[in-house]
């Protein structure tokens, strides 16, 4: 799930927003996005599908690409409607993190995860000898992309593709995706008829979009082809790069859950702002567990994924690698976790406000409405509780002398209708 402009981050943002709302909750480091009007949302396009197939034929060979190796990805290729339906969808609930993190750290996965770490012992000894990162995440990540290979999408990405360069929404995307796709067709490491993935073009064991998979795939097996689809060597050798490239220390650890004390100014919990662990020890944040970090001087944010009455954390610079593996904050978090269940750590001590309804999308949109409404400048109410939106929650909450978690509530959006 790679996109492909300026940054792995802005890789990230558009397709967790496009494609995972429903399942990770709250989103970091992406700025939320500029206006989209009903008739970009829906724009139908202007021509056939033969038409813009034979346009962008010769877009694609002027990239380089070989009539043949065009030819024959696209034979029998029309557009997939079910593709679309996917892309415009704008899911209305989404599952609070506490019921995201116990479907994805199960311990069904956990055990599994630790028979795998066991199966690939060597490969992940010479990935870890060649790029630095801890097994365990790679498999952790592993399995939450795929279920450790297992579900992997069946989709004909080249049509998924097409689709979403043809139909208007986002040809930019579709395009520069699609040029990726035809040059790894071309290069040989896999024939378009097994280049299978999900609707939005994410292929093989890690879940890689084209862009994503020319920067960072690697032939870990020494077979000659970078095959992420049935080559797990490959596959984790790939994340395991992903991640070094992204930063991670290895040893360091994402993170770790702690308590906080009495009076503790919740506008600290903010992914821009990073401290020494022994700053924030100096502020009064324990270890939940007692067990006290490796280094001190290890920077690290604080983080409430719940408000602050659910468990916190104070999560590393590797938390943030993970992150611009999939920009949110409750897929890093089910990472770090299932990668502490490998090694049977993982338990919270924190308990989760499982008694909050968490806010639909049209709630959220009201929420940001009525914030707007106040002074706050958001940009688009689209229902992304990006970090403009918890700065604006954070604000209003600090004028009502509560906690300025940055956490919106039920409660929260009942005190703006109540005085608008």
């Amino acid at each position: 799930m790679r996109k492909p402009v300026p940054s792995v981050v802005g890789q990230r943002c558009l397709l967790v927003a496009a494609l995972s709302l429903v399942s990770f909750g709250l989103l970091t480091s992406c700025t939320e996005p500029p206006p989209k009007g009903a008739a970009a949302e829906h724009a139908q396009p202007v021509q056939s599908f033969s038409q813009w197939r034979d346009t962008f034929r010769v877009q694609a060979l002027a990239a380089g690409i070989s009539p043949q190796t065009f030819d024959t990805a696209f034979e029998g290729v029309e557009p997939d409607e079910s593709v679309i339906t996917a892309d415009r969808s704008q899911p209305e609930f989404t599952r609070p993190v506490w019921q995201y993190l116990e479907s994805a750290v199960s311990p069904a996965r956990v055990r599994n995860g630790q028979g795998q770490l066991l199966q690939n012992a060597e490969a992940l000894q010479r990935i870890d000898g060649t790029y630095g990162v801890d097994r365990e995440a790679v498999v952790a990540i592993w399995g939450m992309e795929s279920n450790f290979g297992q579900q992997m999408g069946s989709k004909n990405v080249i049509r998924s593709l097409a689709t979403l360069a043809y139909e208007g929404r986002r040809p930019d995307f579709g395009r520069d995706q699609l040029i990726a796709a035809l040059q790894i067709i071309q290069h040989g490491d896999v024939p378009a008829s097994n280049m299978v993935g999900s609707w939005a073009g994410a292929m093989g064991q890690t879940q890689f979009i084209p862009t994503t998979y020319n920067r960072h795939a690697v032939d870990f097996d020494g077979d000659g082809r970078r095959d992420i689809w049935g080559s797990s060597t490959d596959a984790l050798a790939s994340t395991a790069n992903y991640l070094s490239t992204s930063g991670w220390q290895l040893g360091q650890g994402w993170g770790f859950e702690v308590r906080l004390p009495q009076g503790f100014d919740y506008a600290l919990a903010d992914m821009d702002i990073r401290k020494p662990i022994s700053e924030w020890q100096r502020l009064g944040v324990q270890t939940a567990t007692g067990n006290l970090p490796d280094n001190p001087q290890t920077s690290a944010s604080l983080l409430l994924p719940a408000g602050y009455r659910g468990p916190a954390f104070l999560v590393t610079d590797n938390f943030r690698a993970i992150l611009k593996y999939n920009n949110s904050t409750s897929y890093a978090l089910a990472v770090g976790l299932l990668a502490d269940g490998f090694k049977g750590d993982g338990q919270l001590v924190g308990n989760w406000p499982v008694e909050d309804t968490p806010l639909s999308r049209s709630e959220r949109i009201e929420l940001q409405q009525r914030l707007t409404a106040r002074g706050q400048s958001l940009g688009t109410a689209d229902g992304i509780i990006g970090a403009n939106t918890r700065k604006a929650v954070r604000a209003y909450q600090q004028s009502l002398g509560e906690p300025a978690d940055g956490y919106p509530t039920q409660a929260l959006l009942k005190q703006l209708r109540a005085t608008q």
